[in-house]
């Protein structure tokens, strides 16, 4: 365990770099909530720590998503950025400094890394085989080839590593290739490029993983075994057309994205520093500091091996620790688009507070590595019979007695020898548990306090024992009230928002890990109010449409009819194509940028001989037909009636043609409910009251 406590070191904690092209979604939140935690457990016990993360921004996927969308990769991820900040904003993640790697700062240390192992001969270039789409006219980098896994032989495995089992291999590798953009048979051909002497560190990187007691031992071993096996020297450029730096002195290489990406996070801290007047060697070239990443195990190959090797050799600082979590499920399935079982951030703030979300995933958490299952039921009973039904009743009661019958005094404790022996151990327990990263335990910790609160109170039975014995009443409602304010210190790592509005309700403010234990007397508390509420069993109908927000990228006349468009949109995580018939009633720069709805779960069909990809749903009253739209929702978020869940489940359009969509003063009603997103409702354009929804 890494050692604490007023260290005297300075500690940088980084998240993996989440990719700018698509929203964060529960999976990603998995690490963001961790390292979150744990940094602001370090915080509350005094220490010197600072939390860093930027976006992903380079890369060819980064380069065709734009091409997708018809807009430069810059405006692409300045918009992801803003996405990303609000997300993790909304999730109460703390970041002390949130950047990007296309960034002045992380070409200088791309470039400076890449010169200091250029100079140490660790860099060579050779001609190598690539993989060339004659269809795309382009080489195809590593995500844009799939294949089956030349190591255990799984279907539609990424070119760089395989999800199914980890292994790492090249493009050229994989059996059965296709071009991911046009699902054509790629070719091989020949390109010089640079590459990296990964294979010169095995022993160094040997000796830091035995000598390493922080690591966990399965990721531990994992690694060793890559080693035992043989590490290939790694190639670090790629062909253009790419998203990225340059490469001194070429004209279409690029370093490829798993190089500057990690330089991220000396990057973003050089950017912290700069605005604090700190120094950046001071984090990742001294004695006195500790680096700790935290990262997913899909992405264990480059943490633990890439990385600090490169570190090694351009003389900075090897991490101390890397925490790796497991995968996410959601309701026992892999997360998946067309199971309903995929939800961005977004989505699940539409149903749920995100300290909900916080305190799930930290009651799952712990150092060893495992898969977390979201289980919305569970959810629902943790919230209920954990948070609610325990902790925030102990906290309402306690405080509205207190407010009730002793205007919001505490004067003095119950000298219970017994129970503040039973918390103080508690609290020790929980802050190992911080440490050890036993978030899980420390969930069991603070609501087992919580209970022996609650059952101290019930047993005392204040509500009688005040009529004979006021003064000792008064005394057990003191005893109770700090260890709410134990509990608000222990709980606030987990649920910043709880702890600092119970630290409201009790008239304090600031407190930190030390303040634990000390006695709270002569005291006035504020007013007290329900913390937590109860999730409601939901009853929710399904709608049998899955209807999201798109904004339409562009439009065309259909080839083969006068009546229809062939219109390109941006769902958020994907672009697909329709044909609808609003010809005459809108121009091709009226639909332009213009935000609608979408059926997203319709049978594909082909209209006079094009594809439609779903269907945008539109009012149409025999004179005029007018669009669905949005102006504040994002593509990708979802359109539903209250009370309805969305199906996931694919519909014809028959089927469809059954659903009773109403239009009553510019708004779409089903069943008496307004067709709304999670920023306002649905309006229609155009169309007179009475029209139907097509």
């Amino acid at each position: 365990m890494l050692k604490f406590r007023k260290s005297k070191h300075k500690i940088l904690v980084t998240s993996a770099l989440p990719y700018a092209n698509g929203p964060i979604h529960l999976g990603h939140l998995v690490e963001y909530i961790q390292t979150d935690i744990f940094v602001r457990f370090l915080r509350l016990i005094g220490e010197d720590v600072i939390y860093i993360c930027a976006d992903d921004a380079h890369g060819a996927p980064i380069e065709i998503k734009a091409a997708e969308l018809k807009i430069k990769p810059e405006q692409l991820i300045a918009d992801v950025y803003k996405e990303h900040l609000q997300d993790f904003k909304d999730f109460l993640i703390s970041f002390d400094n949130y950047y990007t790697t296309n960034s002045e700062e992380n070409r200088q240390y791309s470039d400076l890394i890449f010169t200091r192992l250029k100079e140490k001969n660790l860099i060579y270039t050779k001609d190598i085989e690539v993989t060339y789409c004659e269809y795309c006219k382009r080489t195809l980098p590593d995500r844009y080839v799939k294949g089956k896994c030349p190591k255990c032989n799984a279907n539609d495995q990424y070119g760089d590593v395989c999800e199914n089992c980890n292994a790492a291999y090249k493009t050229i590798d994989l059996i059965e290739p296709y071009c991911a953009i046009c699902k054509n048979k790629p070719v091989r051909k020949t390109s010089t490029h640079y590459f990296f002497k990964l294979s010169k560190f095995a022993k160094k990187l040997g000796n830091w993983l035995n000598k390493n007691k922080n690591l966990q031992p399965e990721i531990k071993n994992f690694a060793l075994n890559w080693i035992k096996n043989g590490l290939e020297d790694w190639n670090i450029s790629r062909d253009g057309p790419y998203f990225g730096f340059k490469i001194p002195g070429e004209e279409d290489k690029y370093y490829y994205v798993w190089l500057d990406a990690p330089i991220g996070y000396i990057a973003s801290t050089e950017n912290y520093c700069r605005k604090h007047e700190l120094k950046t060697e001071d984090y990742w070239n001294s004695k006195n500091s500790k680096i700790i990443h935290f990262i997913g195990k899909d992405i264990v190959y480059f943490h633990f091996l890439f990385w600090p090797a490169v570190l090694l050799g351009s003389g900075f600082n090897l991490p101390d620790d890397i925490v790796v979590h497991g995968f996410l499920t959601v309701n026992g399935e892999k997360m998946s688009k067309s199971r309903g079982t995929f939800y961005t951030a977004k989505e699940f703030l539409q149903s749920y507070n995100a300290e909900y979300l916080r305190f799930y995933y930290a009651s799952m958490l712990g150092k060893r590595l495992a898969d977390i299952d979201l289980s919305f039921e569970d959810l629902g009973k943790k919230v209920n019979n954990e948070l609610a039904a325990n902790l925030g009743n102990f906290c309402y009661r306690v405080l509205n007695f207190l407010n009730k019958n002793f205007d919001g005094e505490i004067r003095d404790i119950d000298n219970n020898k017994r129970l503040i022996g039973d918390i103080g151990k508690l609290a020790k327990d929980i802050e190992k548990n911080y440490h050890y990263l036993n978030f899980n335990e420390a969930v069991k910790g603070i609501l087992h306090m919580s209970s022996l609160g609650n059952k101290y109170f019930q047993e005392n039975e204040p509500w009688k024992l005040i009529g004979e014995n006021r003064e000792k009443t008064h005394r057990i409602l003191g005893l109770c009230a700090n260890i709410i304010k134990d509990l608000g210190i222990l709980i606030q790592p987990i649920l910043p928002d709880f702890a600092s509005k119970l630290q409201h309700q009790l008239n304090l403010k600031g407190l930190k890990w030390q303040d634990i234990n000390s006695k709270l007397k002569n005291h006035k508390i504020g007013k007290e109010d329900i913390l937590i509420r109860k999730i409601e069993e939901k009853q929710a109908k399904e709608f049998p449409l899955n209807l999201k927000v798109a904004r339409i990228i562009d439009a065309r006349s259909h080839p083969n009819a006068d009546k229809l468009y062939v219109v390109d949109i941006d769902l958020g995580m994907e672009k697909r194509q329709l044909v609808a018939g609003l010809k005459g009633h809108y121009t091709i720069d009226e639909l332009k940028n213009k935000k609608i709805i979408v059926i997203t779960n319709l049978k594909h069909a082909k209209l006079r001989g094009i594809e439609s990809q779903g269907m945008l749903l539109a009012g149409d009253d025999e004179t005029d037909v007018g669009v669905l739209t949005v102006s504040d929702s994002n593509p990708g978020d979802k359109a539903y009636f209250e009370g309805y869940e969305n199906s996931s489940k694919e519909i014809s359009f028959d089927e469809f043609l059954k659903i009773n969509m109403k239009i009553e003063h510019g708004v779409v009603y089903f069943e008496g409910k307004e067709l709304r997103t999670g920023k306002g409702i649905v309006r229609v354009e155009k169309v007179k009251d009475g029209a139907k929804v097509r």
